[in-house]
C-alpha cells in the first residue's frame, strides 16, 4: 500500500498510477445484495435464468455496485496521511464500459489526474479504472473528486 505523506506529495505525483488493488470476486449473491440494498431488482441482475437468453450468458452485476466498490479498493491501493480529513465530493465522469459477469473478478487501478487549490486544502481529482480479469476493456472507468483540508 502507497502511502501519500500531505498535499506536497499528492501534488507531486499529478499523472502518475498510484496502484491497482486486488481482485474481487462478484458473486450472484453479492449483486443480490446490493439489490436488495439500492431496490434495483431488474432482471438482467437478478435473474440467472432469464439471462441466460441475453448475449452475457447470465446475470451481470451493476454499474453502480462496480463503482461503489471504489472505496474498498482505494483503500486497499493507498492511504492518505498529513491531512486534517477528507471529503468525497462526487465525479466528473463515469463510463460503464463494458459488462460485469456474474462471478467474475474485478480490480481497481488508480491514479491522480489532477489537483486544484480550495479554500482550506485542495480536490484530487482521481482516474478510476475498474477492469475484469480476462476482459479486453474496462468495466468502469471514472473520475472521482475528494476534498482534502489541511487544518483541522
Amino acid at each position: 500500500m502507497l502511502t501519500l505523506n500531505g498535499i506536497d506529495d499528492i501534488k507531486a505525483r499529478i499523472g502518475q498510477e498510484l496502484g491497482v488493488s486486488d481482485w474481487l470476486e462478484v458473486t450472484q449473491e453479492t449483486i443480490d445484495r446490493f439489490a436488495d440494498v439500492t431496490g434495483d431488482h431488474q432482471w438482467i441482475h437478478v435473474d440467472p435464468e432469464r439471462a441466460k437468453a441475453t448475449p452475457f450468458g447470465g446475470t451481470i452485476a451493476h454499474g453502480y455496485l462496480t463503482l461503489a466498490l471504489a472505496p474498498r479498493f482505494s483503500y486497499e491501493i493507498y492511504t492518505i496521511e498529513g491531512v486534517a480529513f477528507a471529503l468525497n465530493y462526487g465525479l466528473n465522469r463515469v463510463r460503464f464500459v463494458s459488462p460485469l459477469p456474474v462471478d467474475s473478478r474485478v480490480r481497481m487501478r488508480a491514479g491522480i489526474a489532477s489537483v486544484e487549490d480550495i479554500p482550506g486544502g485542495v480536490q484530487l481529482a482521481n482516474m478510476l479504472t475498474f477492469e475484469r480479469e480476462g476482459g479486453e476493456k474496462p468495466v468502469c472507468v471514472a473520475e472521482s473528486l475528494t476534498r482534502l483540508y489541511s487544518g483541522g
